[in-house]
C-alpha cells in the first residue's frame, strides 16, 4: 500500500497528472503490484481511461470511492436505489473506459462501427431504461415520504434534524438522545438510510428527531440528486442541528463543506431564521485538552445557538435539548383557555400538547394560559366546552 501528496501547477488534459508523476507511479505500482489506484480529485472519463492504460490496474477517483463505500452501507430498499441511481448516471459516460478496462474491442474506423462499439450502445440503452426505472422508483418513494410528513403534520409533531460532516457523532448523539440502537461507528457513511425517533424534551413536548446522511467535502452531484428525497426531510425540518467534530483538525473546513450543501438544497445558514433555525452542536469536547474544552464550552455557553457537548459521554445533552425547547417554543402562541372542570381529558390534553405558565381555578373553571402550537389552537376551537380568549402579547404572559 502506498499514499501519497501531488502538487499540480496545471492539471493535464489527458492524464490530470503531470507525465513525469505518471511514469514514477507507474513503476511503483508495478513493483507492489498494486491493483487498485484512487485518485482524490475528479477524472474525466478519458483522464481515468488514460491512467488505467498507463498504469494497468483500475482506477477509481474520489466519486467513485465514495459511490463504491455507499453501495457497501446502504441496507434499505430506498438507499440501495438511490446509491444504484448515482451509479449508473456516474457510469453513463464511462462505458467506454470500462470496455478498454475489460480489453474489449471497441470498434473500428469509417461510418459503421465494430462490435465492441455496438456492445457499448446497447449497454448505454440498458443503463438508461434502468435508470427510468429507478427514477419511477424513487418518485413512489418520495410521494410516500410525502404522506408521512403530512400524516406527522395531522399529528402535529416538529420534526428536529441532525445533519453534519460525515463521521461527526451524528448517530451516537441519535442513539443518547433516543436509544435508538442505530449503527455508529468511527468510519465515514456509517448511516445511508434516514431513521426518525420520537424525543421527549424537557419541557414534556414530543418531536421527531431525524438522523441523515452524513456530508463530505465535494460531495458528487449524482449523490446529491438521488439522495433528494432522503435530504427532503432536512427541509421539512423545524430546527436543524449541525453536529460538528470540533476535535478534528479539519473542523472549520468541514463546517464550510455541510453549509455548502445546505446551500445547495435551499437553506441559506447565514440566514437562518426564526422559522427554521440552525443550531450547531459541537460534539467530541471529551477528545478535546481541558484548555481546548474550557474555551469552547465557555465560548459556547454565551452564544443562543451553539451548544458544547459529547454524545459519547452525554455532557451537553440537556442543555442541548434546552435549546431546541425554546426555539420551538418561539413558534407557539400563548393562549388563554377557560376548560370546564370536569373536562379532566381536554386539560391533561393541553397539559401534554403545550406548556401551561399559569392556572387559576374557578367554581367550574380552570383558566390556563399556554403556549401552544397553532394546530392544537385549531384544535380546541372546534371544542364546543373550551371558551378562547383573545390571544396574549408577550408582555402578558410576562405579567402572569
Amino acid at each position: 500500500m502506498h499514499s501519497e501528496t501531488v502538487n499540480l501547477q496545471r492539471p493535464r488534459p489527458a492524464t490530470l497528472l503531470g507525465q513525469g508523476t505518471v511514469d514514477r507511479l507507474g513503476v511503483l505500482i508495478k513493483e507492489q503490484d498494486i491493483l487498485l489506484a484512487v485518485v482524490d480529485g475528479h477524472l474525466s472519463p478519458g483522464q481515468q481511461r488514460n491512467l488505467e492504460k498507463d498504469w494497468a490496474c483500475k482506477v477509481i477517483d474520489r466519486t467513485g470511492l465514495i459511490l463504491e463505500i455507499f453501495g457497501e452501507r446502504a441496507k434499505t430498499r430506498e438507499g440501495m436505489l438511490q446509491v444504484e441511481l448515482a451509479h449508473l448516471n456516474y457510469q453513463k459516460s464511462r462505458l467506454v473506459r470500462s470496455w478498454t478496462h475489460l480489453e474489449r474491442q471497441r470498434g473500428g474506423f469509417g461510418f459503421m462501427g465494430g462490435p465492441g462499439e455496438t456492445q457499448i450502445e446497447i449497454d448505454r440503452r440498458l443503463i438508461g431504461e434502468r435508470v427510468i426505472r429507478l427514477k419511477k422508483e424513487l418518485e413512489s418513494v418520495t410521494r410516500t415520504r410525502q404522506l408521512h410528513r403530512q400524516a406527522r403534520k395531522r399529528i402535529p409533531y416538529p420534526i428536529v434534524a441532525l445533519v453534519g460532516y460525515t463521521n461527526a457523532g451524528k448517530s451516537t448523539l441519535f442513539n443518547t438522545l433516543t436509544s435508538a440502537g442505530v449503527v455508529a461507528k468511527d468510519q465515514l457513511f456509517a448511516t445511508l438510510d434516514p431513521t426518525m425517533r420520537q424525543l421527549k424534551l424537557p419541557s414534556g413536548r414530543s418531536v421527531i428527531l431525524s438522523d441523515t446522511v452524513g456530508f463530505v467535502s465535494d460531495l458528487p452531484h449524482e449523490l446529491v440528486a438521488a439522495f433528494r428525497a432522503t435530504l427532503e426531510e432536512v427541509l421539512e425540518a423545524d430546527v436543524i442541528i449541525h453536529v460538528r467534530d470540533v476535535a478534528h483538525e479539519e473542523t472549520e473546513a468541514q463546517k464550510k463543506d455541510v453549509e455548502e450543501v445546505l446551500a445547495f438544497l435551499g437553506i441559506d445558514p447565514e440566514k437562518a431564521s426564526e422559522a427554521k433555525p440552525i443550531v450547531e452542536a459541537l460534539n467530541k469536547i471529551d477528545l478535546l485538552t481541558e484548555d481546548d474544552r474550557l474555551r469552547i464550552t465557555g465560548t459556547a455557553s454565551r452564544a443562543n445557538d451553539r451548544v458544547a457537548l459529547s454524545a459519547l459521554t452525554g455532557a451537553g445533552v440537556a442543555r442541548m435539548l434546552a435549546v431546541i425547547d425554546r426555539h420551538l417554543a418561539k413558534a407557539r402562541d400563548a393562549i388563554e383557555l377557560a376548560v370546564p372542570l370536569e373536562d379532566g381529558a381536554t386539560l391533561a390534553w393541553i397539559y401534554r400538547r403545550g406548556e401551561v405558565l399559569s392556572r387559576r381555578d374557578t367554581e367550574t373553571e380552570a383558566i390556563v394560559i399556554a403556549l401552544l402550537d397553532v394546530a392544537d389552537v385549531a384544535r380546541l376551537e372546534k371544542n364546543g366546552s373550551v371558551r378562547i380568549n383573545p390571544r396574549l402579547s408577550a408582555p402578558a404572559v410576562a405579567a402572569e
